[in-house]
């Protein structure tokens, strides 16, 4: 039996019917779509999607995005939240529709989170070549814009016949479910292929369970890794992502408590623990605390959990220092299992580490180390509570009206509910949040670091509410990140979804500035100032007003000048039933505490800048603490 259906009619009845297994839950894989139409998909998937919409509303829901992008982001957060077992499809117009999508599949795949991209590509038949918007090859005729999609994409397919559908559907499917392989899945469809009927089998929209599987560690890799850690006296825990998506934390918790060994956490495995578990040391590296970072650099044993060790989490190879440093990385990726030359134990990370519980019963560190990791830790935890409050010398010195950041992030911290989400991505935040945040909920802190895109924040604090519409969502964002995209605060009103956006203004790149005074440039180019008469971009403050822009789209603003202000905004946005804004001034130059750790941003060697002479100095001494970390685990 056949059903006749266009390309873009097939495509949206076989999304409506996929699902996702895990551990016995079952769940539609497909929440919805985003799309924003144009010539390229508006008689195609647009019409496809109205069609679904009218015969059944719940069955591919379709959402109107305002920038290509941000939907991706959206769809990534979403898919984050859902621990990668569900997540949305995304649909744009050919040409700079499709490509502005680039940006939302790298991101995707960087971070290994499933999203379908579906841009709209030129005529299969050529008929009418070139169509508005194509960018033709002078070298090939079978090539378009998506195909830039190719290198930040998990898999790339284009759809140039009917016939070829069924095939890449199943194996985008398969990508998208794999743990190890998922990132963005792109599907090109040509925009005359999308209105094209044909006579499809059936049995293509069967309902169709993907089973997303647990893969358990080998026996004797087991009884290796057990061995390195018997005999290792200063062994670190680092937790990443792959705790969060594998469900872990109960198994590390149990681990920990079982072994005594100190947790420390990457940008994406932050909630791994409760902050003020006994065994919890906080964030690790570049970002991270005193505690975790002194315990890096004297271990002789690091293991890795469901982390691809980025450059932020070894601080550039510099945050393990001990003579011989051995590795154990648990991962369901051997890729990711294989670096710094450690053991790969190749699994899932709850099975491994239950597997690995049972085989260390009865053994734990010294009790010496861990009560010395719980000290380091409570130092920490002091050092949090000075910047939350920062004493009279610090706040004496800010401008009426002003905060420090730390204070802001403190505020919120404070006032949120441990279920509550808070959502950021780049500028100085991110770095602060790794060290500073309190997590007490394992999905409460969404920090979107592995590609630290600029406008993230507000696009992803929608994906994350859909996702978890029981929880209050924090979207910190910074002015810079804000200018760059906050189109999807006009969708969080058309779909009713209530997100608390912290808009913080400090008038300009914060985090950039830091960096460029550090590295002798001066925070050259990195406030936001009028061009003065000498010709330099050091003039006034430009007199842009950030509250006003987003009471522009419909969401209500607090304006706060001090901290009570702040506490009264927050209790406000918590009670409200819709999105607000809570606009404050922060000073830039207040930063957080130090993490007496580094990372690796070269400085120009030749200069007739006295500032970037000593930078060059400072980063060629630093230099020589990194480290290759290939020597073989075993043999040593």
């Amino acid at each position: 039996m056949t059903v006749r259906l266009t390309v873009a009619q097939a495509l949206v009845r076989f999304l409506s019917v996929q699902y996702s297994e895990r551990d016995g839950e079952r769940q539609k894989l497909f929440a919805g779509c985003f799309g924003i139409f144009g010539h390229g998909n508006v008689a195609g998937l647009g019409q496809a999607l109205l069609q679904a919409e009218l015969e059944d509303p719940t069955a591919l829901p379709y959402i109107l995005a305002r920038n290509e992008q941000a939907m991706v982001h959206s769809a990534s957060a979403y898919a984050r939240t859902k621990d990668r077992l569900q997540t949305y499809a995304c649909t744009a117009s050919i040409g700079p529709g499709s490509t502005n999508m680039v940006t939302g599949a790298a991101l995707a795949t960087v971070n290994r989170l499933p999203v379908l991209i579906l841009p709209s590509d030129v005529f299969a038949t050529r008929v009418a070549s070139p169509v508005l918007q194509e960018l033709e090859s002078f070298s090939a005729g079978d090539v378009s814009v998506n195909d830039a999609f190719r290198p930040v994409s998990k898999y790339f397919d284009r759809v140039w016949r009917p016939e070829q559908l069924p095939s890449a559907l199943l194996n985008a499917m398969r990508v998208l479910t794999d743990p190890v392989e998922t990132g963005a899945v792109t599907i090109a469809l040509p925009q005359d292929v999308q209105a094209e009927a044909y006579d499809w089998p059936e049995e293509l929209f069967a309902e169709r369970t993907w089973y997303v599987a647990r893969p358990l560690p080998e026996a004797s890799i087991i009884e290796k890794a057990a061995e390195l850690i018997r005999s290792a006296e200063r062994p670190l825990i680092v937790a990443g992502g792959g705790v969060t998506y594998s469900r872990a934390q109960d198994a590390l918790r149990a681990f920990a408590e079982a072994t005594g060994i100190p947790v420390a956490e990457s940008q994406a495995g932050k909630g791994s623990l409760r902050y003020d578990h006994p065994q919890s040391v906080g964030a690790v590296g570049s970002t991270g605390t005193t505690a975790a970072n002194a315990l890096a650099r004297d271990a002789d044993l690091v293991i890795g959990i469901g982390t691809r060790y980025g450059d932020f989490t070894t601080a550039s190879r510099t945050a393990f220092q001990g003579a011989g440093v051995k590795f154990v990385n648990i991962n369901v990726a051997r890729f990711d299992g294989g670096k710094h030359a450690g053991l790969p134990v190749v699994a899932d990370a709850r099975e491994a580490l239950v597997s690995l519980g049972s085989a260390l019963a009865g053994w734990s560190v010294q009790r010496k180390y861990t009560d010395s990791a719980t000290a380091l830790a409570k130092q920490w935890d002091e050092v949090v509570d000075n910047h939350y409050n920062p004493p009279a010398e610090v706040t004496g010195k800010l401008a009426e009206g002003l905060l420090t950041q730390g204070q802001v992030l403190g505020v919120v911290n404070e006032l949120s509910a441990a279920s509550d989400v808070v959502v950021c991505a780049a500028g100085s935040m991110p770095g602060d949040l790794h060290k500073l945040w309190r997590t007490r909920d394992p999905k409460g802190y969404h920090v979107e670091y592995g590609y630290s895109c600029m406008g993230y924040e507000i696009a992803g604090g929608l994906g994350v509410r859909l996702a978890a519409p029981d929880r209050d969502v924090f979207v910190l964002v910074g002015d810079g990140s804000y200018l760059m995209m906050s189109s999807e605060l006009v969708t969080a009103v058309q779909e009713n979804v209530k997100i608390i956006v912290v808009l913080v203004q400090n008038h300009g790149f914060a985090s950039i500035g830091a960096l460029s005074e550090s590295l002798g440039s001066q925070r050259f180019g990195t406030a936001y100032r009028k061009r003065s008469g000498d010709g330099r971009l050091d003039g006034d403050y430009l007199p842009v007003d950030l509250a006003a822009n987003v009471r522009s789209f419909g969401v209500e603003v607090i304006e706060v000048g001090s901290r009570d202000e702040l506490e009264k905004a927050i209790h406000t946005a918590k009670a409200a039933d819709r999105s607000i804004a809570i606009h404050v001034t922060t000073d830039p130059l207040i930063g957080a505490p130090d993490s007496d750790s580094w990372w690796d941003v070269p400085v120009s060697q030749v200069s007739d800048l006295d500032s970037t002479r000593a930078a060059a100095a400072s980063y060629e001494e630093s230099k020589k603490a990194q480290r290759p970390y290939v020597a073989p685990v075993e043999g040593h």
